[in-house]
């Protein structure tokens, strides 16, 4: 296996002149990508940064982000890309656990960053041996980059991630296919795994990155920017892209293909995508920051036919999965169990999280394997269909619930677009499940008729006892529904209770 820096020098060879990087009215050849990252590289390594160091990347979006990661990497260092929107409190534990002592950000964050005690680089900066190529002795086990996810105990828990990792994701896919001619939208945070798709895969493929700007991008503006930068290749969460299908579905008409992930795809939604855009080439991915993006991938066929969900399919080039029961055997075709993963998508493990490292990432007679956490069951086809959360499971009375079957019940009635449930406690102190839900069209909606549907396929004890209508599902900045940021219902008012 190669590095990043092997991969991304070969594409720049191969075609200097060809656009790298574009973003607004800046458009970056492959050759300039190499030279400002060199002149960076230099910087970093003048500034006292070796191999093995890390260091943290906090940026908008811009043409200057890939510079800013190539560079890392070309000195031998670890990335650790970091949401300029996070309370400074998280961002200033972030940056402590680390390590590091650099970052590189833009002017706005400087003075962030100097707070926090480490020495500031912006992209921009060069070395006196700026012209020198750099090219620092690299493996494909050495470490490309720490990302940061929500931790159980409240604590962030860093993901190791090595050059191997990336370069297996977006080499060769059978995912999808890459090739000089597609466009990649640059749409997720720089912290949030999706990224490592968005930004590798155009630039190890000898495509072309686009940046979208640095602002949130409203579904009704979406069309226009996929236009205008001719994207092929676009990935969107599943919150995301059920949004831009009921606000404007013909945005996505044109682009090759759509990518969605990070939670379970809408049938109703999927069936209208297709619809829509017949010629776009329409996919599932699954995969936890641990394994690198993704782990298993469903190319949504064109007459395919779905009866309750869309499956998350079979395991990408070069990964393997098992479905493993409580008894800690594979479980029988079509049976229940948690999702173990291994293969050249699996990281290191928890930065400094020794304990945690050994509890999740374990082996097994063929290697190392990520436990995930995640309810899967395979398919008599042998696809795999993705159940929930093994720890995501929800207690109420002594009753085990998950949240996606409640909010697909809920979602099978014919107003309702989009559902969300999640515990509350009430103004007695008793707990409830509670369902926040989005209409399809203006006004309220029959509860009783909700009621009565879910009755009719669920346990009483999972039909919520109150229902809040609002516009729209709040999400984090990562485009995943925001479960804490749920209004609390107003328990007094009847108009909620069914």
């Amino acid at each position: 296996m190669t590095t990043i820096v092997e991969e991304f020098e070969s594409r720049a060879a191969r075609t200097p002149d060809a656009d790298a990087v574009v973003a607004d009215a800046d458009r970056l050849t492959y050759s300039d990508l190499m030279r400002l990252s060199d002149r960076l590289a230099s910087a970093l390594h003048e500034g006292g940064v070796v191999r093995g160091d890390r260091v943290i990347v906090m940026m908008p979006r811009s043409a200057l982000v890939p510079v800013a990661l190539l560079a890392v990497l070309k000195v031998g260092a670890v990335y650790v890309p970091l949401d300029t929107r996070e309370p400074m409190a998280r961002i200033a534990y972030l940056a402590d656990d680390t390590g590091a002592k650099a970052a590189i950000c833009d002017v706005a964050s400087r003075g962030l960053v100097e707070e926090l005690g480490l020495t500031a680089f912006h992209p921009t900066d060069a070395g006196t041996a700026a012209k020198a190529h750099w090219s620092i002795e690299a493996h494909a086990d050495d470490l490309a980059y720490l990302m940061y996810t929500s931790g159980s105990t409240g604590r962030p828990k860093g993901v190791m991630i090595e050059h191997r990792n990336v370069v297996n994701l977006v080499t060769r896919p059978t995912y999808c296919d890459f090739n000089e001619s597609d466009r990649v939208l640059q749409l997720a945070p720089i912290a949030f795994d999706a990224a490592t798709f968005e930004i590798w895969g155009p630039l190890l493929n000898g495509g072309c990155l686009v940046m979208a700007p640095p602002e949130q991008v409203l579904p009704d503006h979406m069309g226009d920017l996929l236009r205008r930068f001719a994207v092929t290749k676009l990935w969107l969460t599943a919150a995301l892209l059920h949004s831009q299908v009921d606000v404007d579905v013909d945005a996505l008409r044109g682009v090759g293909t759509v990518l969605a992930g990070g939670d379970v795809l809408s049938v109703h939604h999927v069936q209208k995508l297709r619809a829509a855009a017949p010629e776009s080439v329409l996919v599932n991915g699954y995969g936890p920051t641990e394994t690198t993006t993704f782990a298993c991938c469903h190319r949504i066929g064109p007459d395919e036919t779905f009866t309750d969900s869309i499956p998350i399919g079979r395991p990408i080039q070069n990964v393997r999965v098992r479905v493993v029961g409580e008894d800690g055997r594979d479980a029988a075709l079509g049976a229940p169990g948690e999702l173990w993963i291994g293969g050249r998508g699996v990281g290191r493990g928890y930065w400094r999280r020794e304990d945690l490292t050994a509890e999740k990432f374990v082996t097994d007679s063929q290697g190392l394997v990520y436990r995930s956490g995640d309810l899967v069951r395979h398919r008599p086809d042998g696809l795999l269909e993705y159940l929930g959360r093994i720890d995501g499971q929800m207690k109420l009375h002594g009753h085990r619930i998950e949240p996606g079957e409640v909010e697909h019940a809920i979602m099978q009635h014919p107003h309702v677009r989009q559902a969300a449930v999640a515990r509350r406690t009430n103004h007695l102190g008793d707990d409830k499940l509670v369902a926040w839900i989005v209409l399809d069209r203006p006004g309220g909606i029959d509860r009783k008729s909700v009621r009565r549907q879910l009755t009719a396929s669920l346990p009483n004890y999972m039909v919520p006892a109150a229902f809040v209508v609002i516009d729209q599902l709040p999400l984090t900045p990562n485009g995943k529904v925001d479960r804490r940021a749920l209004t609390v219902p107003d328990w007094r008012e009847r108009a909620i209770y069914v």
